[in-house]
């Protein structure tokens, strides 16, 4: 009997070193994909189109990622629906690291505005590495006869619906930006929502609107030319980039409106490649020519690990989903 039970306990080590080894053959590929990583082009996707931010952030993080990897990081456009099409192309797309998605302020926007999404942010996208966090511009079209906010509001207030505010698109974070501002200073105005902050600038520089909350890189430029007239930054303290601009908080307290850029993979993508990627992105935040070109574009370098970048996400997320429902925004 006692032969017997040596014998069983014997097969069931022989057993446990074999699933073992198994267990370990089995992740021999995926350790091998991720040294090799990438092979062959990554496709980077932007949910919205040429020119704004979204993209001005993923062409130049693709140009320095390819360089430090070796294989284009081809940034793909898949304009509309506030970056939803986008979003669930890459939610859809095989988790192997070679469909990336550039996640800007709209993501974490879209999870409460959205009641019919066809993918979930948290369940279906790996948060990969957070990358910069920017404000927006509160700018006005030079015709628009104010140089302050204080001056705006009262302007807007004596001119009730008259005023048009544009967007890169209904539920974007510079639409939400608009309409928090409106909520917290009670002023009327008409929102004009585009296909992105691309064209949205350029109706704004052509007067066909007369505000926008614009993200930074897709309008400092234009300020700084001239075009815009720059009332404010929304983030709680002055940006650097513009150091003489004030905060919309400095008139308005406690209104904050920033978006923090970063990099998803779909869901189960191998953490090996996931860590590849946070530890490429994290090493070029750290050079100080990415983070001056970043701050020249108005934001600040933000390396941290893909947990942290996940907890501020879901951070982000709650705040928008407060100002949402406080403010009753509603998309078609």
């Amino acid at each position: 009997m006692l032969a017997l039970d040596l014998e069983a306990d014997m097969r069931r080590r022989e057993f446990n070193t074999l699933m073992g080894v198994t267990a370990a053959l089995s992740a021999l590929p995926c350790a091998a994909a991720a040294l090799d990583y990438p092979t062959r082009p990554v496709h980077w996707i932007v949910g919205f189109p040429p020119g704004g931010a979204t993209d001005i952030i993923a062409r130049l993080m693709g140009q320095w990622l390819s360089e430090r990897l070796g294989q284009s990081f081809v940034i793909d456009n898949r304009p509309g629906a506030g970056s939803n099409i986008g979003t669930e192309a890459v939610a859809h797309a095989p988790a192997d690291g070679y469909t990336l998605l550039l996640i800007s302020g709209a993501q974490p926007i879209n999870a409460t505005l959205y009641e019919h999404l066809n993918y979930n942010l948290v369940r279906d996208i790996a948060p990969v590495a957070s990358i910069s966090r920017e404000p927006n511009l509160m700018v006005v079209h030079p015709s628009v006869p104010v140089t302050t906010v204080p001056e705006f509001i009262a302007y807007a207030t004596a001119n009730p619906g008259k005023l048009t505010m544009a967007s890169s698109g209904n539920g974007t974070i510079v639409h939400i930006s608009g309409e928090m501002f409106k909520m917290m200073t009670g002023v009327s105005m008409l929102h004009v929502p585009y296909r992105g902050a691309g064209p949205a600038v350029t109706d704004l520089i052509a007067g066909q609107v007369q505000l926008m909350f614009a993200t930074m890189p897709s309008s400092i430029e234009y300020v700084r030319a001239g075009k815009l007239r720059a009332l404010a930054v929304t983030s709680a303290t002055r940006s650097a980039a513009l150091p003489d601009v004030p905060t919309v908080a400095e008139y308005v307290p406690g209104y904050e409106a920033t978006a923090v850029y970063g990099c998803g993979a779909p869901k189960n993508t191998p953490t090996e490649i996931v860590d590849k990627l946070n530890h490429e992105i994290n090493a070029i935040l750290g050079d100080a020519k990415v983070k001056a070109r970043l701050a020249d574009l108005g934001g600040t370098a933000l390396a941290g690990s893909p947990v942290d970048y996940a907890k501020l996400l879901a951070e982000t997320t709650e705040k928008w989903a407060k100002v949402i429902r406080a403010a009753n925004i509603k998309v078609d």
